[in-house]
């Protein structure tokens, strides 16, 4: 191709693109090689146009781009911890915030039209055809989180006006907690046992529980390393907050949902029980003077 002048602006994007494209093409390439299967043969060939992009970027500015290292790594991390089905997503996402920048350089370049609509097609195909465990029984992680946070924010704003005294209320949560989570994962199994899913009750059970128990826990803790019960109790709350906040991010990215009206809707439901709950403490201990 002959080399064109570019401006200042043509430049600067097609830097982005290329860096971006050799980036993605380190990320999809090195997760092909951890997963095996279907998967990873999609992942490869994801890696290989993106590499092909990258290379056909470079005919047109002329310049060689380095992969980003650090986002890289960050990726890489993701999807070891957040599952490869939300990293891929987050990855996609940033697609769509370069549509006016793919229009500008599709204007000027026509023969740009060929991986832009690849660039298209990437999101598609992955959600056809990646198949992560974790996201099919996402519904049943959803319900033993949801849950956990609901009844336990609220157990524990009752209890610490009731009791005011941490351990006790501390200790009555976990029980408490571990009790619902065995309750609330043998539900679940009854609940997919009886319906034609495709789920494996078992399985489905397995994560509710394990959701809940692992969200009773971290409520739970300020009551066992503080001593003030309020100070316990805002500290619950922020826990509840950031977990609330962190799930509503990764649901709003693998299901494509709208983050705000979720996170919204969940703390209406975990802070508006836990409100009344504590209203109901405070009745309680003024009705039966209970002291501890």
């Amino acid at each position: 191709m002959e080399q064109i002048t570019l401006d200042e602006k043509t430049s600067k994007i097609l830097a982005t693109f290329q860096k971006n494209e050799i980036t993605e093409y380190h990320i999809y390439s090195k997760l092909a090689k951890r997963i095996p299967g279907k998967n990873g043969e999609v992942l490869q060939r994801i890696a290989d146009d993106e590499y092909r992009h990258h290379k056909e970027w470079e005919k047109i500015s002329g310049r060689n781009a380095r992969p980003n290292r650090l986002v890289v790594f960050f990726y890489l991390l993701t999807a070891k911890v957040l599952g490869i089905t939300f990293a891929v997503k987050m990855m996609e996402r940033n697609e769509e915030k370069a549509e006016k920048s793919y229009s500008y350089i599709e204007s000027r370049f026509p023969e740009a039209s060929e991986i832009i609509k690849e660039e298209h097609e990437h999101e598609i195909l992955l959600v056809n055809m990646i198949d992560e465990e974790k996201i099919g029984y996402i519904g049943s992680i959803v319900l033993g989180l949801n849950d956990a946070l609901v009844e336990l924010t609220g157990a524990l704003a009752g209890l610490t006006l009731a009791l005011q005294n941490t351990k006790v209320i501390g200790l009555a949560g976990l029980i408490t907690g571990i009790a619902a989570s065995f309750s609330m994962a043998a539900s679940e199994y009854l609940s997919q046992k009886s319906e034609s899913h495709s789920k494996d009750p078992l399985k489905a059970s397995v994560y509710t529980g394990f959701a809940y128990i692992m969200t009773v826990i971290l409520l739970v803790l300020p009551y066992f390393v503080l001593d003030n019960y309020y100070i316990a109790l805002a500290f619950t709350l922020s826990i509840a907050v950031c977990i609330i906040l962190v799930f509503a991010q990764f649901v709003s990215v693998v299901k494509e949902i709208q983050f705000k009206k979720f996170f919204f809707e969940m703390i209406l439901l975990s802070f508006g029980v836990a409100a009344i709950s504590f209203f109901i403490g405070w009745l309680a201990r003024a009705i039966f003077n209970i002291e501890l």
